[in-house]
């Protein structure tokens, strides 16, 4: 009940192989440094992006190529929803992503898939695989070892280490993530803290049907199946499983261990 394929639909998310489905569900997140580490990323052969350094105007990379946007127009349409336009002399760059003008980038192990659009103010560090048509929001702090899927939000003021986000996971607003994997369709309300460390040492272990299991995990925050949600100001804490569409009521916390389908947290 545990697995990987009772949570997720892998059918459509670009990084399945990280995922294999008789493996226990946090099994990923063990797995993601030595997946992002080993991950061909692009080089994109400008100037234009400083290593740690805020961006002195907006930059387009289009067709594996970082260039200047002063010479573009750019239509800031719903991310998610490719309505990102960016449009040079009357054609559209089709695909082409947006980097504006004061987003930090850290290290050379950074990959944004089309259609993204980093806005001011974010700051990434490497590792990071974006993928399409996902929008990195203004204040938003990605700490390395960070991965989504498409249309994915990565919200204002939200910090995310060592996460993995599936196709139309969204994290819009003043959210903590550590060591955690959100679901296809998962949101999470405005506030909501995933706590990933224990007070006490070792490894973190969850009880289910009598059985005790250790994960091999340290650290462990949140797990949320396919249409999850939480409330605002919500928290779990450390190792907290949700099956397919349970949901988390604002200002409630949650215990760790397994909450079954649908189930409703108050």
């Amino acid at each position: 009940m545990l697995t990987t394929q009772s949570f997720f639909n892998l059918a459509d998310f670009p990084c399945r192989d990280l995922f294999s489905e008789d493996d226990y569900v946090w099994t990923p997140l063990n797995n993601l440094k030595e997946y992002l580490d080993n991950y061909n990323y692009p080089s994109y052969d400008s100037q234009l992006i400083k290593d740690g350094i805020p961006l002195r105007e907006h930059v387009v990379i289009h067709e594996g190529k970082a260039v200047p946007a002063h010479n573009c127009e750019i239509i800031f349409g719903n991310t998610t929803k490719n309505e990102l336009q960016i449009n040079n002399n009357g054609r559209r760059l089709e695909g082409a992503t947006v980097i504006m003008a004061g987003a930090v980038l850290t290290g050379n192990r950074i990959s944004l898939g089309e259609g993204v659009l980093i806005e001011c103010g974010a700051m990434i560090k490497s590792p990071a695989v974006i993928g399409d048509c996902c929008e990195v929001r203004q204040g938003a702090y990605l700490r390395g070892y960070v991965l989504t899927g498409k249309r994915c939000v990565l919200g204002h003021t939200t910090e995310i280490k060592h996460s993995i986000f599936l196709n139309d996971a969204k994290a819009g607003h003043f959210a903590y993530l550590g060591d955690s994997i959100l679901g296809n369709n998962t949101n999470l309300g405005a506030g909501t803290k995933f706590a990933n460390l224990r007070f006490l040492p070792g490894n973190l272990t969850l009880f289910h049907n009598g059985k005790r299991i250790d994960t091999g995990r340290r650290k462990f925050g949140a797990i949320l199946g396919d249409d999850a949600q939480t409330g605002c100001n919500s928290v779990t804490n450390p190792g907290t499983i949700f099956g397919k569409g349970a949901i988390l009521m604002p200002n409630a916390t949650a215990r760790a261990g397994y909450h079954s389908e649908k189930s409703i947290l108050r």
